[in-house]
């Protein structure tokens, strides 16, 4: 009964709002549009892997290869693709929303990347070879804005002007061409009027802003918005937090990582960029966080949310029961590559007040463990590599922490940890399962007589 009434207070209370939270339009082109960075943010990561091997005399085999520069040419597309991260999330930003509004999406890409650019002052400081002092140079785009420094007022002129072309445009405020004009011709026509407006109203906030102590958007956003989010999003109790609300999502049977991702992708992607700024500079320094993208998929949730590589091990090597024995082998190959719909959903762990608690239990505990053995320096902190989450752990916490070897030592850990906690309960549901099926055994056998 106690478990009938859990499962009806998160159905009746709990999900409704889950739901409409998960279904909100904006978080989801958020969202989707960060997820447009990842080719190329995984494309960079490898050049920058490929150029800080952690293998003696390896610097100068490639010295004496390619010269002097090898690393500084190498690392050309590191730059080409992290210093653009601002840039493609205006762009995918707008253009998801445009596409649930059913509006243009790539006129409504386009005009982001323009209002974002708008916003941004034309202007850098530079400090020319033997000065002491930085001077502040006009006339150039200034590329750390361009990248995760860029990335919240990226994403908030997104879904502005995305707001103000889809209305424009729904109230058919346009200029429409005759039937004989190209396509593509009478969407540019079709563009210009809302274009226009989005142009004109990111403008006069630009002028507005400028004169006031803050100067810029970029710097209002910075001190009143990314900097808290900051604070929160890298600290040990803002990682518990997401990991609970993550898997709370995940029990109820919704994306978990996909929903809260949504609002705490920006604070990781740059808390992961502020890494491989310090790595790319020197490998073998400091790491300013250990809260980043790549801590909580390479460490906390090998195997899937939950960190249920665990429990799928278990099913496959101490399961008495039929039905645990062939999710086990269904689920086993996914879960190496850290995709865990099958077991997930297969047992299931959703709506399961048994395994909803080590499923929830084991995550917080490694966020523990793995946040105080890198801030005591015993195991190497991100690296700022962007590692593929489906990369097998081992390989990935290896590669993530800049090639040394804790990395991996780490993950081997966590998932003894998670074994031990996904242990009596699994013993429990398995128990459950078996006599389940004893019991229909028993009953066909009397159907039979």
């Amino acid at each position: 009964m106690r478990m009938a009434g859990f499962n009806s207070f998160l159905e009746a209370r709990v999900m409704p709002v889950a739901g409409r939270i998960a279904e909100q339009k904006h978080l989801q082109a958020i969202r989707d549009g960060i997820i447009l960075t990842m080719p190329l943010l995984i494309i960079g990561s490898l050049f920058l892997i490929i150029g800080f091997i952690p293998i003696p005399g390896y610097n100068e085999f490639m010295v004496g290869l390619f010269g002097d520069l090898w690393r500084t040419k190498l690392l050309y597309p590191v730059n080409a693709t992290f210093d653009i991260m601002a840039l493609i999330v205006s762009f995918g930003v707008a253009y998801r929303l445009a596409e649930k509004y059913k509006v243009d999406p790539l006129s409504a890409g386009a005009i982001s990347v323009a209002a974002f650019l708008l916003a941004t002052p034309y202007k850098t400081m530079f400090t020319p070879e033997g000065a002491t002092a930085a001077q502040e140079v006009g006339g150039v785009i200034p590329v750390a804005l361009m990248g995760s420094q860029g990335l919240f007022v990226a994403m908030l002129l997104a879904v502005l002007s995305t707001e103000i072309y889809r209305k424009i445009i729904q109230k058919k405020i346009v200029l429409s061409m005759p039937d004989g004009v190209p396509p593509a011709v009478s969407r540019s026509f079709v563009a210009l009027i809302p274009a226009s407006a989005v142009l004109l109203v990111v403008w006069l906030l630009r002028i507005l802003i400028e004169n006031t102590s803050f100067e810029s958007i970029h710097n209002i956003v910075k001190d009143l918005l990314v900097g808290p989010l900051s604070a929160l999003g890298s600290s040990l109790i803002g990682a518990i937090v997401c990991v609970l609300l993550v898997h709370l999502l995940w029990a109820l049977g919704l994306h978990g990582a996909a929903i809260v991702g949504g609002i705490m992708s920006p604070i990781w992607l740059t808390l992961m960029d502020q890494n491989r700024a310090a790595f790319q500079a020197d490998p073998n320094g400091d790491l300013p966080n250990i809260i980043t993208t790549q801590f909580f998929d390479l460490w906390v949730y090998a195997g899937g949310s939950g960190a249920t590589l665990a429990l799928v091990v278990l099913m496959l090597f101490r399961a008495r029961s039929e039905q645990m024995k062939n999710i086990s082998r269904l689920s086993i190959g996914p879960g190496l590559f850290n995709i865990n719909e099958p077991v997930t959903f297969g047992m299931p762990i959703v709506m399961n007040p048994i395994l909803i608690i080590p499923f929830i239990l084991a995550p917080v505990v490694l966020v523990i463990v793995s946040y105080v053995a890198m801030s005591l320096g015993w195991v190497a902190k991100p690296s700022g590599v962007a590692v593929p989450w489906t990369t097998p752990v081992i390989i990935s916490g290896y590669l993530a922490s800049g090639g040394k070897i804790s990395g991996s030592v780490l993950q081997l850990v966590n998932f003894v940890i998670a074994l031990v906690i996904y242990y009596p309960f699994f013993r429990l549901w398995d128990k459950q399962k078996v006599s389940e099926e004893q019991a229909n055994a028993a009953s066909n056998q009397a159907v039979n007589l």
